[in-house]
């Protein structure tokens, strides 16, 4: 995997060993602890747990730490499992000799060798166990594509070619390269009309043989428009992006990141906003159930408005909605177009005709965006993040820095729902609300967001 992702898998599988190593040593020690009450061997009891203690503080921390040494969490589909038995068996071997060394410089007492016996043979075989699960369940991301990115390449056609053969084939394979650019003859316009079509979310230079000004223009594309750049170059001057050095396929590359990193903080966000989507749409049933008799009661069509909306970097989801306008709303619109209160490529009016009365009410609570908690736990929307609009909407956006907006996953809430999203008319104060939440992103502001929507919510505040 790329870069500060296959950092956190590592750190993850570390993690997952360590607990698997603790629950094996303590299980390993029960089981010799009730083998003479079984009869399974001579009536010769073991100390407490607790005179055991000395060894797991060995054996489960650093245990990880000599399996990452020995290779054991890198390249995890070209393993063999020969390979990663010798790891732990060399890794068993290590950790043997510190324990042996403790027994003999500090004079450790040793309980049972059993115990340890035991313990090898279920560790080993349940970290085995670990690493298939976690091969197979790579293979079927990889599989189903649910691990592959859009990526553009640009610079000099053999450089390409040796940057991108050098990449691992693993982390080839999770690269889904929709262009390469010749960077002596591409322009600007078709660089960004792959950026759209193609909802790109990495381009990779290749600028060994290329002059910096040759890439500024393309660099500066993809900035405003929160489309990673990775640069295997000097440093670029850049008023959004923030630099960082990241390694793939040995090579150093110099990444402009303008949107917020893959960390623990956004892993436990996603993690965060799944689990309470989970919550909330089984709480908020008997709502949704009065909804659906209220619409059914109140208006012809369908109970569930679907609509295609510009997802992450513009990639295009359904996102549901109770329904609140007329059957004919969108046939509707274009009459209504000279009504619209909003600048720029978003249409609102207040007091819609097309709402119908009980639509009015669900709207005012904040009821209709429930169906949207379907999204946010199939992960195509947070809680928290910029609106999303639908997809005519967002072709019609003409600059690049407004683009930006899509650069994170769009959510049910957000700065612009709280400042009073009645009150504001102006689409570029609307954007400069969501790049002000993307530049400062951080769980705590999500958490703020998240209360102050509350209120909002209960009393209706802005909505329409």
């Amino acid at each position: 995997m790329l870069a500060r992702k296959e950092e956190i898998s590592l750190q993850l599988n570390q993690i997952i060993d360590s607990v698997i190593l603790a629950l094996t040593f303590w299980f390993s020690w029960w089981l010799r602890y009730h083998l003479p009450e079984w009869g399974v061997i001579t009536n010769v009891t073991i100390a407490e747990f607790g005179y055991f203690l000395w060894i797991m503080a060995i054996v489960v921390p650093f245990t990880p730490l000599v399996l990452e040494y020995l290779g054991f969490y890198f390249d995890p589909l070209q393993k063999t499992v020969w390979t990663s038995l010798r790891q732990m068996a060399q890794a068993v071997v290590y950790i043997g000799v510190v324990i042996g060394g403790a027994v003999i410089f500090f004079k450790m007492e040793n309980e049972s060798r059993a115990v340890l016996i035991i313990f090898s043979a279920l560790a080993g075989t349940l970290l085995l166990l670990r690493e298939r699960v976690y091969q197979t369940f790579l293979r079927h991301q990889l599989r189903t594509g649910e691990l592959s990115q859009p990526v553009v390449l640009i610079g000099m056609p053999e450089d390409v070619d040796v940057v991108f053969n050098g990449i691992p084939i693993e982390q080839r394979m999770e690269m889904d390269v929709v262009a390469r650019f010749d960077v002596r003859e591409t322009k600007r316009k078709d660089l960004m009309q792959v950026l759209h079509d193609k909802g790109v979310s990495r381009v990779i230079f290749a600028a060994e043989h290329v002059h910096f000004n040759e890439v500024a223009d393309a660099l500066a594309a993809c900035e405003v428009e929160g489309v990673e750049v990775w640069v295997a170059a000097d440093f670029f001057q850049t008023s959004i992006a923030r630099p960082d050095f990241q390694m793939i396929g040995g090579k150093p590359m110099l990444v402009f990141r303008s949107t917020p990193e893959i960390s623990w903080a956004l892993l436990l966000k996603t993690f965060f906003d799944r689990l309470v989507a989970l919550v909330l749409i089984m709480a908020t049933s008997p709502i949704c159930l009065f909804a659906v008799i209220g619409i059914r009661f109140s208006s012809k069509g369908p109970v569930v408005f679907r609509q295609e909306r510009g997802g992450l970097y513009g990639r295009p989801f359904t996102m549901y909605k109770f329904r609140t306008m007329v059957q004919d709303a969108e046939a509707q619109k274009l009459a209504l177009q000279e009504d619209n209160q909003m600048s720029g490529p978003v249409f609102k009016i207040d007091n819609d005709p097309r709402v119908f009365k009980f639509g009015s009410f669900l709207r005012r609570m904040s009821i209709d965006e429930l169906p949207q908690l379907v999204n946010v736990a199939l992960g195509q929307m947070s809680l928290v993040g910029p609106r999303p609009l639908p997809v005519d909407e967002v072709a019609k956006i003409e600059q690049s820095s407004q683009r930006r907006r899509l650069s994170v996953k769009p959510g049910i809430t957000c700065l612009w729902q709280i400042g009073g999203r009645n009150r504001i008319t102006d689409f570029d104060e609307w954007v400069a609300l969501d790049l002000e939440y993307i530049d400062n992103w951080s769980l705590w502001l999500d958490a703020k967001i998240l209360l102050k929507t509350v209120p909002v919510v209960l009393w209706g505040a802005g909505a329409h």
